[in-house]
């Protein structure tokens, strides 16, 4: 391409530029004028490129794709987006949770895997990890838990005593850190991990039947991890592992596919199961709730533009269409609130303008206003109203998404079922799923993590977390750490 063929710069109004390189001056070796709009604009826009990042969450990527569904699950829900034959396209985003927005890939930490299918009927958000369980069950510890994984106030270190504090005051972790310290607990790449939704969802199928479901994307591509000593290596030489792993799989037309298979569970079974279904730190053993094609995610696309397309995508547990809803997982509900508001911090009230946000199907909202709003609104701006605005629809959109609930208000832990405890599926994972290679793994990824920095007595607590856990485990951790 000649220099006559090339397409002339032009600053943000499209106006063409006279130079790239040189700024105006008085005389070449004069002072720079103030009226040389085209570099105070390449200042000013350099100085607010940066935007907040995530609070969790931060370093990730992500591709554009399609579901498609392949089996009929119309028998549970209505949604559009589940019906026979039905492709949606899709995006999803990869991360870590605790790391900052430059940190390492192959950090051992829980992978996110949020999900925007831009269905027929709005957007659907599916805001999930790589673990089909969470270290906690009750939102008010959220926002500590998260600290605890961060950076200390006075050294700004992260810091291993932080993170085994509380996680050995919070007994509820154990299913969750039992996953972290495992083999999985590093995935070779995030196209060699599953997907979960993690929280229990609601289905409502054309008769206004309900069911209790969780989701399962399996990787076709296999599971696959990478040891400490692996995942340590990379870190230092390519902090970017995983994003580069999955732009270039894209790249090259090696399409990374996941199944979804669900989990089912009729509604009265939910007052009754030996399990509280709604807990996040459990999982439903697959011998009572087994799993259920239902279709084909593929990612064929790359980001063109990693800011637009993923840094400002806004993933949202309460973007629910007909045919799904929530549950009481009381995590989930506060999620359903949080990441709306997470985005309106980070990105503006108009957040879902942007592009890789907006809707593919027509929007009829009374929204107006606010910073950075693009799109044109029109009278009325107000309901209810005579003048010919949009209008809710109860009887095609009745809400049917919902439960009962009763009782006093009250600040408590969830009523315990049969079998509800802290350290049961953590034990079974470790003792039933778990080889003996595994285990040793486990021990050593253990052992070497509370060698750094955790004092004395959350030593001792974390040695009796681990036996409460599995008596066998918590010994080899316990000698291991104190080199007996």
């Amino acid at each position: 391409m000649t220099n006559d063929e090339r397409k002339p710069t032009t600053n943000d109004a499209g106006i063409p530029v006279s130079s790239d390189e040189y700024s105006l001056t008085v005389g070449p070796d004069g002072p720079i004028l103030l009226q040389d709009y085209y570099l105070i604009e390449q200042m000013a826009n350099f100085n607010r490129e940066r935007i907040p990042e995530r609070q969790p969450h931060a370093k990730g990527s992500g591709a554009f794709g399609y579901f498609e569904v392949t089996k009929d699950v119309s028998a549970y829900t209505k949604a559009a987006v589940f019906q026979p034959g039905t492709r949606t396209e899709t995006l999803i985003r990869f991360s870590t949770v605790a790391g900052e927005r430059g940190s390492p890939d192959t950090w051992r930490d829980p992978r996110g895997f949020a999900l925007k299918f831009y269905t027929s009927e709005g957007n659907y958000d599916m805001v999930g990890n790589n673990t089909p369980i969470f270290f906690l069950r009750d939102p008010m510890k959220f926002q500590h838990f998260i600290r605890s994984q961060k950076r200390r106030a006075d050294s700004g270190l992260r810091d291993h005593d932080m993170q085994w504090d509380f996680w050995t005051l919070s007994p509820e972790s154990a299913h969750q850190v039992t996953w972290l310290m495992g083999d999985r607990g590093i995935p070779k790449t995030w196209r060699h991990m599953n997907g979960y939704s993690s929280h229990t969802y609601m289905w409502v199928n054309a008769k206004g039947e309900r069911f209790w479901v969780k989701y399962h994307f399996k990787t076709d591509q296999g599971i696959d991890c990478l040891t400490q000593a692996e995942a340590d290596r990379i870190a230092g030489e390519d902090a970017d592992y995983h994003r580069r792993d999955l732009f270039e799989a894209i790249k090259r037309g090696d399409y990374p596919s996941w199944t979804l298979k669900m989990q089912i569970m009729p509604f009265a079974e939910a007052e009754t199961y030996r399990f509280n279904p709604f807990d996040l730190t459990k999982v439903w053993p697959h011998s009572d709730y087994p799993l259920h094609e239902v279709g084909r995610l593929v990612l064929n696309r790359n980001p063109t533009d990693f800011h637009t397309e993923i840094e400002q995508a806004a993933f949202e547990p309460n973007n629910l269409v007909p045919g799904i809803g929530p549950s009481p997982d009381k995590m989930l509900l506060a999620r359903l609130f949080s990441y709306a508001d997470a985005h309106r911090a980070r990105l503006g009230v108009n957040y879902k303008q942007i592009p890789v946000n907006r809707p593919k199907c027509p929007v009829h909202s009374y929204s107006k206003d606010g910073a950075m709003r693009v799109e044109n609104v029109s009278d009325p701006v107000y309901a209810p109203n005579s003048k010919g605005g949009p209008q809710a629809d109860a009887k095609r959109y009745p809400q049917v998404e919902v439960w009962q609930a009763s009782g006093e208000f009250i600040r408590a832990a969830y009523t315990l079922r049969k079998d509800d405890d802290d350290w049961g599926q953590a034990g079974t994972l470790v003792r039933k799923v778990m080889d003996a290679e595994q285990r040793d793994r486990l021990v050593s990824n253990v052992v070497g993590h509370l060698k750094k920095g955790v004092s004395g007595p959350v030593l001792q607590r974390a040695c009796e977390y681990w036996r409460k856990i599995d008596r066998e485990i918590g010994d080899r951790i316990a000698q291991g750490v104190n080199g007996a």
